[in-house]
């Protein structure tokens, strides 16, 4: 069996097989990145699409796109397992999160080239990926504690009253591509430990190492069916969506695709969180350590060429900082090396897919023509950088004299763009975080502890940082935003996980004894 490119033999979810045509039928050429169904892969697609290495702009393999049919099957196994797997005992689902872990650990090194390669990050941001999705799977092993309930004695007389948490049945888990192993990991680990089944639909743009969790899982001693995988595009999110076994849907994605979910999910009576875009504002205030806010400005905008729902996108330069800052983030952008993932010179890879890089040129091109400042333009390469072929790259860009109105502002770039707007004050600061539609993180940097207790109250955002530029919660708190950032009542993982992916249920007991027996129509009481 071969592999796609890239792709340790661990996921062996590749076989030889057709080339996409332009019509999306299959010919004879590539590898094939299939589904995964009660624990076997399956490549046989009516559709394929393109399996790109970004860094390069080369095909390396064909995905299978999951039919309605093929949903059904994956669906139908999840089904199928759920009853055994919510009988099996708490700790025996432990010991395989456990076994599970440990095998993420020693293939850590394997899982992040497999993304480096589909993705284009370099190795070290995805190695940190997959550090972030151990810690998850950590939070996950300790569900025993997690799923106790309560339980009052003598609520009435003779009467007590206990709480149990309960699995839903099937979960669909619908994932981005900008983290193809740690945001699967976000759902599946907490969704199985309570019980659940999972149908898994990741991202056609980097499907491979959604193949690599999975026989990860099964040679932890995950049962068959308990996880199973989809490949696909809106094809198999519509199936899911509407799909009559599948009771609850975990998303993450842009702000439109998320609403759009989160709408017709619920329509068809599921519960469903819905993870949208953001536009996260970094406000840096005239104390703050300029060369500090200038090295977390850079790292955080441009860390994964910027396809990150919580990079900083916006700076907001308060007062007198504003040139020294700006001047600060234009000496380090200019020293940053683009280039593949897999060179280890490499600080920013390419952008995911072609269309997408010239998405974000494009709006670029048109902060200029709104009247902004390009202080780096990178639609061109600096002086000196080196020749990157055909890949999908598009080097750093900072434009500063950004103003609400424009659409760089306005608008999520997903993309190594970094938009400076300049403020008289804090409350002038904190009312462009509190104005924008999105709310995923807000960040300041500041010496002054008042400044920032008051940006912790103020600021109308799920997740923020005190002199951290991207906040993302560690694995035992949960993710995620307010306003248009986030569909449902629900973060994702940590302990709000636990409650979306249960339903609780009350027990009132009663054990009376024969001789006071008797019929009372009234009302029950407790006293």
């Amino acid at each position: 069996m071969e592999t796609t490119a890239g792709m340790s033999p661990v996921a062996q979810g590749a076989t030889s097989a057709p080339t996409a045509t332009d019509d999306g039928r299959a010919r004879a050429g590539q590898a094939r990145v299939g589904h995964w169904v009660a624990g076997r892969v399956r490549t046989d697609a009516e559709r394929y699409g393109p399996v790109h290495e970004p860094a390069s702009g080369t095909v390396t393999g064909q995905v299978a796109l999951a039919s309605a049919g093929d949903v059904d099957a994956a669906v139908a196994a999840a089904r199928d397992a759920f009853p055994a797997w919510r009988a099996t005992s708490v700790s025996r689902r432990v010991e395989i999160l456990f076994a599970f872990h440990q095998l993420l650990v020693e293939h850590r090194d394997e899982i992040a080239a497999v993304v480096s390669a589909e993705h284009g990050k370099v190795l070290s941001d995805a190695a940190g990926e997959v550090a972030r999705a151990l810690e998850c799977v950590e939070f996950a092993c300790g569900i025993g504690q997690l799923l106790k309930g309560g339980y009052t004695e003598q609520a009435s007389s003779g009467v007590d009253v206990h709480e149990v948490k309960q699995a839903l049945g099937v979960v669909a888990c619908i994932t981005p591509f900008n983290f193809p192993a740690m945001v699967p990991l976000w759902m599946i680990p907490n969704a199985i430990a309570c019980g659940n089944t999972v149908v898994l639909k990741p991202s056609e743009r980097d499907p491979s190492a959604s193949l690599v969790v999975a026989r990860l899982l099964q040679e932890a001693g995950l049962p068959d069916g308990v996880v199973n995988v989809v490949q696909g595009d809106r094809v198999a999110v519509e199936r899911l969506l509407e799909h009559p076994d599948v009771e609850a849907v975990s998303f993450v994605g842009s702000t439109p695709v998320a609403r759009h979910v989160y709408e017709t999910g619920t329509r068809h009576g599921k519960r469903v969180q819905a993870l949208g875009g953001a536009k996260n504002h970094m406000v840096v205030l005239p104390d703050a350590d300029v060369d500090v806010a200038a090295d977390a400005a850079v790292s955080a905008a441009y860390g994964s060429a910027g396809e990150r729902c919580m990079a900083v996108s916006v700076l907001v330069a308060v007062g007198a900082v504003a040139d020294p800052l700006v001047e600060a983030i234009r000496e380090r952008v200019a020293r940053l090396v683009v280039g593949p993932g897999s060179d280890p010179a490499s600080q920013m890879g390419p952008l995911i897919t072609a269309e997408h890089r010239d998405r974000v040129a494009a709006r670029v091109g048109t902060a200029a023509e709104e009247g902004a400042t390009l202080v780096v333009d990178g639609r061109q390469a600096p002086a000196g950088a080196g020749d990157l072929g055909e890949g999908f790259f598009l080097h750093p860009t900072l434009v500063d004299h950004v103003r609400p109105e424009h659409t760089v502002y306005r608008e999520e770039i997903f993309g190594p763009v970094l938009s400076v707007v300049r403020a008289e004050s804090y409350e002038e600061a904190v009312g462009l975080v509190n104005d924008n539609p999105y709310g995923n993180g807000a960040a300041i940097f500041t010496r002054d502890g008042g400044a920032a207790r008051a940006f912790e109250v103020d600021a109308r955002a799920g997740m923020i940082g005190v002199n951290v530029p991207i906040p993302v919660p560690v694995g035992y708190y949960s993710f995620g935003g307010w306003k248009s950032s986030l569909f449902g009542d629900l973060h994702v993982y940590g302990p709000e996980s636990v409650q979306f992916y249960t339903r609780t249920k009350v027990v009132t007991t009663r054990w009376p004894d024969p001789s006071t027996a008797g019929v009372d129509l009234g009302f029950p009481r407790t006293r």
